[in-house]
């Protein structure tokens, strides 16, 4: 596919995705998505984004936790 920012190619990689549900914040490991060669914009397909949100939503294995600073500039 072609990137609606900068007319790149896109190719399909895994990526890690920052995924907010309910309040809480995710990171998500090996996400399929379309990725722009020449931005790094990155597309994900509606059927993915409803896997992740059922996966989160279930009981799932949580391979870390992570300490997260919130700033205000």
């Amino acid at each position: 596919m072609m990137c609606e920012f900068c007319d790149g190619q896109t190719i399909t990689k895994q990526v890690k995705k920052q995924h907010w549900l309910s309040g809480n914040l995710y990171i998500v490991e090996n996400v399929e998505a379309e990725v722009c060669l020449d931005c790094g914009e990155r597309y994900f397909h509606a059927k993915t984004l409803d896997r992740i949100d059922a996966l989160l939503k279930s009981e799932h294995a949580i391979k870390a936790r992570l300490s997260v600073e919130v700033v205000s500039l």
